[in-house]
């Protein structure tokens, strides 16, 4: 009987022990120094995680007519205005920007029939990689023929972990 105590002992202690491990493991982002966006993430099976839904821009002008670009702004504008929501949203379930970990955004032709990558890359300088927030994170940014509405040119969901 005896030993059937020490080695149940033994074995609440050795669970107790790995729990204790993998609640300090800390999330892993593998970098490409080269790069403004990781190579991935580790993400250890004990933190608590947030997915956003799509997400879009606040409206510009609500005066603008559907199918009017000036409603929500040109790309840099959208792209602005989805990541304060990104910021918003994921505060208000007790995450910081420095907890996203993954972005995947759409973004869709603008007034000149072109994608604006690079209005959606500067936006994403000042959310993610500089002296405010160092982390950077993994992410998709796919051209798409169109979003929901027509005057919408970004869309992106996000992901975080603490």
């Amino acid at each position: 009987m005896k030993i059937n105590l020490y080695i149940g002992c033994f074995i609440l202690l050795s669970l107790a022990a790995c729990q204790s491990q993998e609640a300090n493991k800390e999330i892993v982002r593998v970098d490409r120094p080269e790069s403004s966006i990781l190579k991935g993430v580790h993400l250890p099976a004990n933190k608590d995680v947030f997915y956003t839904s799509g997400l879009v821009s606040e409206v510009k002008n609500p005066n603008a007519k559907p199918g009017d670009m000036s409603k929500y702004g040109n790309t840099y504008e959208q792209s602005i205005g989805v990541l304060r929501r990104i910021k918003t949203t994921i505060e208000a379930e007790g995450y910081t920007m420095k907890d996203v970990f993954f972005l995947r955004v759409y973004i869709a032709p603008d007034s000149t029939g072109e994608v604006d990558f690079d209005a959606w890359f500067k936006a994403y300088g000042e959310y993610f990689n500089n002296e405010n927030n160092p982390n950077k994170v993994a992410r998709s940014t796919i051209g798409v023929y169109k979003l929901a509405r027509p005057e919408l040119l970004v869309e992106v969901e996000a992901v975080a972990a603490k």
